[in-house]
């Protein structure tokens, strides 16, 4: 089942990033961006993620142009089936780490699973207050919560960037484990290309173009 299409994407900034666009993501599958910094690759994600109106073009996900889609129904979308993984983590300051994931967990009518927590290492900290924590807890939290959320498309951006190589390691095998188990996917933005290379489909965003290299 085809999870999210994009037609022709084209956006501008102070200069041209990107013109004409596409790919496509299915159940199970996951796909990494790669490309220079100001390549584009964080705007071409907004924009996949309906953070941000592209100049032209389409994007449909699960089946729906979301152009097409009123605010009502799109925000409906974003809640039960979109989860996002951005640099920031987006916590809420003044709740502890289980109870950042009790208000996903509640929206989203899903339970928080200590499994997920044990395999992230943040079952000790889980009570702290997010500003207790350092950066990588915090990272790992917010990870948490969007897979506390069961969602069908995973948007995910540099991951990776506070954790240690065996924690970096067992969040994209986590990763990777739930597309397969749970019929989700997933776009990843990176500059590890190392990284990138273990996604099924590798694509690179360079001179104003994407184009796939794996």
């Amino acid at each position: 089942m085809n999870l999210l299409s994009a037609t022709n994407i084209s956006h501008t900034f102070e200069y041209e990033l990107f013109k004409d666009v596409s790919l496509e993501l299915d159940e199970k599958e996951s796909i990494a961006i790669i490309g220079i910094s100001g390549s584009g690759k964080s705007t071409l994600l907004h924009i996949l993620s309906t953070l941000l109106k592209a100049d032209s073009g389409d994007v449909s996900i699960l089946g729906k142009n979301i152009a097409s889609l009123s605010k009502k129904i799109l925000a409906k979308i974003k809640r039960d089936s979109m989860g996002l993984v951005f640099q920031s983590h987006y916590l809420f300051k003044g709740f502890s780490a289980y109870e950042n994931l009790e208000v996903a967990a509640i929206l989203s009518h899903q339970k928080i699973e200590e499994e997920l927590l044990n395999r992230l290492g943040i079952s000790e900290c889980i009570n702290q207050k997010v500003t207790e924590l350092s950066g990588g807890q915090q990272q790992r939290v917010s990870i948490a919560r969007v897979l506390t959320k069961k969602p069908r498309l995973l948007f995910v951006d540099e991951p990776t960037g506070n954790l240690d190589k065996i924690t970096a390691d067992e969040v994209m095998n986590l990763f990777f484990e739930y597309c397969e188990s749970s019929n989700a996917g997933m776009i990843l933005v990176t500059h590890d290309e190392v990284l990138a290379y273990k996604c099924k489909k590798v694509y690179r965003l360079e001179n104003k173009k994407l184009v796939q290299v794996k």
